[in-house]
């Protein structure tokens, strides 16, 4: 399940060849995205009905999602849902709040500079879909656009295979102020907001996470349209466990970013061979109750990794090879060694502070840097 390798033989050159034989091939996915992205151009809503059947199964009578069908969601939305996505909306709201530019001016002599920030006027969110719902998405990408002052924020997100997009995810986007949601996903709703369709109107910036073929789709039209630096693609976890480490702990946070599908990274790292040991004995325990055992097999059978390195020097040296979306410190006084993290999209501190809090809860935007991108980019 896991690959073990051990630092305490090996140079750390080892870790640099597990990124690689980990790491999908990129020319087939940008040969397929490609031609996804020039076929948008050129034939736009016909494109999308054909990719709509292709990979859905059927051709929507219109991508736009109506009014009335948010309405419909909120009466098959549970009360104690739409309660927690309130909270966590409002909790993303006050954060992003905090990061909001006030000008900023230069004075010398007879010479005044002044920096003004302006929202630009669409933005896209992509909010992938189909096999899961992700209302959490939408709140951490449409809300720091809100609260920039972005005028016209859209989404587009897969419908799952009933073809209707999930109830969750209409509520958390009237809740959070979006202007339209359009039921289209994958490398073609990437091309349809970069470009522009009969449909859908070209947008400014696109920002949010997906598989491969979104991440890749939003890097092959980062000249035309504004794209974060970071490249969100699939989802990446960095554990470091000494001693003092919860075995159970560590292997839910493992598997619980392991359950988004494929082609991501799960990597335990451990001066502690009994923490590794038993930390592995959990996963597997875990994994066979889980209802989404294939995908999480999926990204640990490609992606996993254990390591055993000499010492916590050494496991940060390896996190910082890694660069990793998320990376958790479930070691004695994590506090001690900040200092030593240099390249990481979030840090989570402690036993008791698992990612999963920073993905719904925490406040920041949980569209972190994957794919190594932690070395020169940030959240959202």
């Amino acid at each position: 399940m896991f690959k073990r390798i051990d630092l305490k033989e090996k140079n750390i050159g080892a870790i640099s060849s597990a990124l690689s034989a980990a790491s999908p091939e990129n020319a087939d996915v940008e040969e397929t995205v490609l031609a996804v992205i020039n076929d948008v151009k050129s034939r736009g809503d016909d494109a999308l009905c054909h990719y709509a059947e292709k990979f859905d199964g059927f051709i929507p009578e219109n991508f736009l999602i109506s009014d009335d069908e948010i309405d419909e969601a909120f009466k098959n939305c549970e009360a104690g849902l739409i309660d927690a996505m309130e909270r966590a909306a409002g909790r993303v709201r006050e954060f992003h709040k905090t990061q909001l530019h006030s000008g900023r001016s230069f004075n010398e002599g007879n010479l005044e500079v002044q920096t003004v920030y302006r929202p630009v006027n669409r933005a896209g969110c992509y909010v992938p879909g189909g096999r899961a719902s992700y209302p959490s998405t939408v709140l951490m990408t449409v809300i720091p656009a809100v609260v920039a002052g972005v005028s016209d924020v859209v989404i587009c997100t897969p419908p799952g295979e009933d073809g209707k997009i999930s109830p969750a995810v209409l509520v958390a986007a009237r809740m959070s102020g979006v202007s339209s949601v359009y039921a289209i996903g994958g490398a073609q709703a990437i091309s349809a907001m970069a470009y522009g369709t009969e449909s859908i109107p070209a947008v400014d910036v696109i920002v949010g996470p997906g598989n491969i073929y979104v991440a890749t789709a939003q890097r092959m039209v980062s000249q035309d349209v504004g794209i974060a630096a970071a490249f969100a693609g699939p989802s990446e976890i960095v554990v470091i466990a000494d001693e003092t480490a919860n075995p159970k702990f560590a292997a839910i946070d493992l598997i619980v970013q392991a359950e988004h599908g494929p082609d991501g990274q799960s990597w335990l790292i451990s001066p502690d061979e009994k923490t590794l040991k038993t930390t592995l004995q959990e996963v597997e325990v875990l994994v066979d109750k889980s209802k989404r055992r294939q995908e999480i097999m999926s990204t640990f059978d490609e992606g996993g990794f254990a390591v055993l390195v000499k010492d916590l020097s050494q496991a940060f040296d390896v996190a910082n090879t890694i660069a990793p979306e998320h990376l958790q410190l479930m070691i004695e006084s994590p506090e001690n060694y900040l200092s030593l993290i240099q390249n990481a999209g979030a840090v989570f501190m402690g036993n008791m502070a698992p990612a999963s809090v920073g993905d719904y809860y925490a406040g920041p935007s949980h569209v972190l840097p994957t794919d190594g991108s932690a070395r020169f980019a940030s959240a959202l």
